[in-house]
């Protein structure tokens, strides 16, 4: 049986990846930073060496986009250094490394969706560290290890966006939300079973990465107006400009990625985003 360590398993995917691991066969071993330091190599490896570590699900990262403007450090330690030390570590002991990455590795000045090899061009902090920790990564170069950039994170766990529409939605009688960020958001619980999925079908020479994010195209604000659709929640929602919701971090104006080449590869039908979206608000009790 395969052991698995799973770093960031209190964030979403992390999360997601709990609530799930009862249907796979594999002795999973779920870690936070208050269990395991990523940022501490050597309690990582003593980790990995004491458990007989076979995989490595990275699904830790510092995610606080507009903090990390004025945090780099800290940021930098999770999403670059800590990244670095996973590869270094799978490279030494042979193990399968499994790591989470973003669309904020791109400008967001695409016109059409980002392929895995488009030139990238991080706007801010986050994007720059999660950047950094993908070119560690590909420099150390472990057998067997994939990357997956993702975008538009959401789940039943933790907060982020459909979760805090619902909330405001029932606050307020109107709201304004950007309609001019285009992507695609992805249900952390269908990432997360992706995962588990393909775990045992990596087996690759060297790094490589993937795009992954729920099918279809959209913005925010059409996001916004799905959620309230579906919860039936009685609240005005109106389009604005980025420039009218200004943050200390810059977000890519079109993030949607690409992800022809985790279909073919690991044969994968994606759900579409409207479908992720009804599983969702009905796990949190919320599809009327």
């Amino acid at each position: 049986m395969l052991n698995v360590l799973v770093t960031g398993s209190n964030g979403q995917v992390g999360s997601e990846l709990q609530s799930l691991s009862p249907a796979y066969e594999y002795n999973f071993y779920f870690t936070d930073r208050e269990l395991l330091d990523i940022t501490n190599k050597e309690a990582v490896a003593e980790f990995v060496r004491v458990n007989a570590i076979d995989v490595i699900i990275n699904a830790a990262a510092y995610t606080a986009v507009d903090k990390a403007e004025k945090d780099k450090e800290n940021a930098n330690k999770v999403n670059h250094l800590a990244t670095k030390y996973l590869a270094e570590i799978a490279k030494e002991h042979t193990l399968k490394l499994i790591h989470i990455s973003t669309d904020y590795v791109f400008d967001g000045k695409n016109y059409k969706p980002y392929n895995e090899d488009d030139a990238v061009n991080p706007n801010g902090v986050y994007g720059a560290t999660k950047l950094a920790g993908e070119e560690a990564m590909r420099t150390i170069n472990p057998q067997n290890s994939i990357i997956i950039r993702t975008s538009w994170v959401y789940s039943s766990f933790g907060a982020n966006f459909v979760k805090t529409m619902i909330r405001l939605g029932k606050e307020r009688d109107s709201l304004g939300v950007i309609f001019d960020q285009v992507g695609t958001p992805t249900y952390a619980r269908d990432l997360a079973k992706t995962i588990l999925d393909i775990l045992t079908k990596v087996g690759t020479q060297e790094v490589e990465v993937y795009h992954y994010s729920n099918e279809g195209v959209l913005s925010w604000y059409d996001f916004a107006k799905e959620i309230m659709r579906m919860a039936k929640i009685e609240c005005e929602v109106n389009p604005i400009e980025t420039k009218e919701y200004p943050t200390p971090a810059t977000r890519p104006h079109y993030s949607l990625l690409n992800k022809a080449k985790i279909k073919k590869d690991f044969n994968l039908n994606i759900p579409y985003w409207k479908d992720s979206l009804d599983n969702c608000l009905k796990v949190l009790g919320e599809r009327k």
